[in-house]
């Protein structure tokens, strides 16, 4: 069984930076493709920012380009979010993701893909 936890978020102020942290258990974590996403109440979960098994592709939501840095060390069994530059339209509960059905795929941006989810960490930025 894959498990996910997620943790650092918080409230920050506007122009602030934060890192999330998503640590996965049990499994192949070298093999999957891991993703964060983001969901505000009332609106779809959003795709932030995804990291091939190998660390060597990433992508990013035109949202969040150029402020986000997403990272993975496979030794930790880790994945990591740097957002800097923060907007109060970041704030959302932040989703850690891991593929687990399709090991050394090429990633990809849907939801649907990711069958591991963590339980959450909400993120509050204020203007």
């Amino acid at each position: 069984q894959v498990q996910l936890v997620e943790s650092g978020g918080g409230l920050v102020q506007a122009g602030g930076s934060l890192r999330l942290s998503c640590a996965v258990s049990g499994g192949s974590f070298s093999t999957y493709n891991m993703a964060w996403f983001r969901q505000t109440p009332g609106k779809e979960r959003e795709f932030v920012a995804l990291i091939s098994w190998s660390g060597v592709r990433t992508l990013y939501s035109d949202s969040v380009k150029g402020r986000c840095t997403i990272f993975r060390d496979n030794a930790k069994g880790t994945v990591d979010l740097q957002i800097a530059s923060l907007k109060p339209e970041d704030t959302a509960v932040y989703y850690c993701a891991a593929d687990q059905r399709t090991p050394g795929s090429v990633p990809n941006s849907h939801s649907t893909t990711y069958n591991y989810w963590g339980q959450g960490t909400q993120v509050t930025v204020s203007s």
